[in-house]
C-alpha cells in the first residue's frame, strides 16, 4: 500500500502543474509576469496625482495635443478600453506599443547594486534608458516646431517612463533582470517554476512582478485609482513642497530611486542578498543560473515586508505624479 503521504504529496505536485498551466493559457488573473511597472492602477494613479498639479496652461496644452491628435482607435489597450481623461488614458500607452516601436530598453535603466552617485550615461545602453527617453521626450515637447503627432506621444511616454523610473526595481540590476529571477513567496502564494519553457528557470510570483502590480494593489485594496490618489496626494502633501522646489534633476531621481531598491527591496529581506556579478542575463538559467540560486534562498514577501513595501511604492507614486506635473509646467512655459 502507498503510503498516504506520498499520496498527498503527488497530488500537491499535481495541483501546482495543473495551475501553472492554466496561468499560462489563461494568463489573466494568475501571477503571470508582467512587463508593466505598477501595473494599470498604478501608473493612472500617477497620471491622477499629476493633474492635482499642473497649471492650467499645462493642462491646456496637454489636453490640445492629445485631444487633437489621439490614439490609434484600433490598437488594443492592455488596460481596457480608453478613457474620458486624457492623462489617465495616456499613461498606459507606451506599454500597449511596446513591441511595435520597439522601446522596451525605454522603461528603465540598469544601475548595478552597490553602485553610488556618479555619471549614470554608462549604464544606458546603446538602445536608450528611461533617463534619456525623459530627456528626450521632453524635448520634443517643449519644441513649438515640431510635428504635433510626436508632440503628443512626447507627453504619453513622459507620462508613462516617469511612472516607471520610479519603480524601484526599474532602475536597479543585481544580475537577476531587475527582480525578474528573484522567485519570492508573495504571502501566501508559493513560486512556481513555468514548465512550458522549465529550462529557462522562470518562476512565477518572482520580485519584480510583486513590485509592479501586487504590493500596490494590496495596499489599494477596494479603493480605485481616484481615491488612491487622492488619499497619496494628501499623505505626502508636505513633502511635495520639497520635492517641487528640487527642480527637475531626472539623473538625481534615478539615483534616489536606485538607492530606495538598495533598502526597501533588496535588504528589506531577513535573508543577506549579495550583490551579484554586473551581467545582464538574457534569462533566468544565465547568471550561473541565477533563478535556481534565487529560488533555493526562499525568499518571502510577507505582511511585515508587504507593509514596508506599500509605504515606499506610495511615496514613490506620489513622487512620480509631482514630478511628472513639474515636466509638463515646464514644457508648458516654453510654449505661451
Amino acid at each position: 500500500m502507498v503510503p498516504i503521504s506520498q499520496v498527498l504529496e503527488k497530488s500537491w505536485i499535481m495541483k501546482q502543474r495543473f495551475f501553472v498551466l492554466a496561468c499560462m493559457l489563461a494568463a489573466s488573473s494568475c501571477f503571470a509576469p508582467s512587463a508593466r511597472a505598477w501595473g494599470c492602477k498604478g501608473h493612472q494613479t500617477v497620471a491622477l496625482i499629476a493633474e492635482k498639479h499642473v497649471t492650467k496652461e499645462a493642462r491646456q496644452l496637454v489636453d490640445k495635443l492629445l485631444g487633437e491628435n489621439p490614439i490609434e482607435p484600433k490598437l488594443k489597450r492592455g488596460c481596457g478600453n480608453t478613457t474620458p481623461d486624457f492623462m489617465v488614458d495616456a499613461s498606459t500607452w507606451p506599454d500597449d506599443v511596446r513591441n511595435e516601436r520597439h522601446n522596451g530598453p525605454w522603461h528603465y535603466i540598469d544601475i548595478p547594486r552597490g553602485k553610488h552617485k556618479g555619471s549614470i550615461e554608462e549604464y544606458c545602453g546603446a538602445d536608450g534608458c528611461v533617463t534619456r527617453a525623459i530627456e528626450e521626450q521632453r524635448s520634443i515637447l517643449k519644441d513649438k516646431s515640431a510635428d504635433p503627432v510626436k508632440r503628443a506621444e512626447a507627453i504619453r511616454y513622459l507620462i508613462h517612463f516617469v511612472g516607471d523610473m520610479h519603480q524601484p526595481l526599474h532602475a536597479i540590476n543585481n544580475g537577476d533582470n531587475g527582480g525578474n529571477c528573484v522567485p519570492v513567496k508573495y504571502l501566501h502564494h508559493e513560486p512556481l517554476l513555468n514548465l512550458l519553457h522549465s529550462e529557462r528557470e522562470d518562476y512565477s510570483p518572482n520580485l519584480h512582478q510583486v513590485w509592479d502590480t501586487e504590493i500596490v494593489e494590496r495596499d489599494m485594496e477596494v479603493s480605485n485609482p481616484h481615491r488612491y490618489a487622492d488619499e497619496l496626494d494628501e499623505k505626502f502633501r508636505a513633502e511635495s513642497e520639497s520635492w517641487e522646489a528640487a527642480g527637475i534633476h531626472v539623473e538625481n531621481w534615478a539615483w534616489e530611486v536606485h538607492e530606495r531598491a538598495e533598502t526597501e527591496v533588496y535588504e528589506a529581506f531577513s535573508v543577506k542578498m549579495p550583490i551579484e556579478p554586473d551581467v545582464k542575463p538574457k534569462g533566468c538559467s544565465d547568471n550561473n543560473h541565477i533563478g535556481k540560486r534565487q529560488f533555493e534562498k526562499h525568499l518571502t514577501v510577507d505582511e511585515t515586508y508587504q507593509s514596508r513595501a506599500a509605504k515606499t511604492a506610495g511615496k514613490s507614486l506620489a513622487e512620480a505624479g509631482v514630478r511628472l506635473a513639474m515636466i509638463l509646467n515646464d514644457a508648458a512655459k516654453s510654449n505661451p
